[in-house]
């Protein structure tokens, strides 16, 4: 999991950059806004941001701003970190599109449970995404009977594409993924397979007796 850090103090940057990469995680560090809005409009971009509230060239705040609406379809885990205290500074925050809020000086175990929120909730996010992906190549897979089948009023059979008859079972497995198990109906027992059974019986009993 890569990260990146916005903050221009450089004693605080160094310290975050050294705290987080010691967790394990790899580090990417910018010193304004408007230098992390670039790196999160270039090529595979850290999905996870620790964002000063205070920066050169473009604040915090508006910084989330820009990324939940340039970035409707993609997410990003944007935490700030705020030397301002207080529920209203929060709300701000948060309002502005932060998924978490953290105060400075921070504290090192409170600093790496948020973000352990964050990766999970980004695992989370990519797992929804692979399977919205699956799902869509499956809808792709599937062959739909759209259109008029020329059907026969007679025998009842459907002229295909390459202008052929052919059965409506044949068709519909070729072109589907619906298969089919036969049965008889009741009308067609009584009107055939009955009067089968009903000469096979009587013809049965006009055999002479050995």
């Amino acid at each position: 999991m890569r990260i990146l850090i916005a903050e221009d103090d450089k004693v605080t940057r160094m310290r975050l950059e050294k705290t987080i990469s010691g967790w394990g995680f790899e580090v990417e560090t910018v010193v304004d806004g408007q230098s992390a809005w670039e790196r999160l409009c270039g090529e595979n971009p850290p999905r996870l941001c620790l964002i000063d509230w205070l920066m050169p060239r473009m604040e915090g705040p508006d910084l989330c701003r820009r990324v939940r609406e340039k970035f409707p379809e993609e997410y990003f885990y944007l935490i700030i970190l705020s030397a301002q205290q207080g529920v209203d500074n929060l709300i701000e925050g948060l309002s502005a599109g932060a998924d978490d809020y953290v105060t400075k000086p921070f504290i090192g175990r409170e600093l790496r449970s948020r973000i352990d929120v964050g990766v999970r909730v980004l695992g989370l996010e990519q797992m929804l995404a692979k399977k919205v992906h699956q799902l869509e190549a499956a809808l792709e897979d599937v062959k739909q009977l759209r259109g008029l089948l020329p059907i026969c009023s007679y025998c009842n059979k459907i002229r295909n594409d390459e202008n052929y008859w052919e059965q409506v079972d044949s068709y519909i497995t070729r072109n589907s993924d619906i298969e089919f198990s036969h049965s008889i109906c009741p009308s067609c027992y009584e009107q055939h397979v009955q009067p089968m059974l009903d000469h096979k019986q009587g013809g049965s009993s006009d055999q002479p007796a050995n």
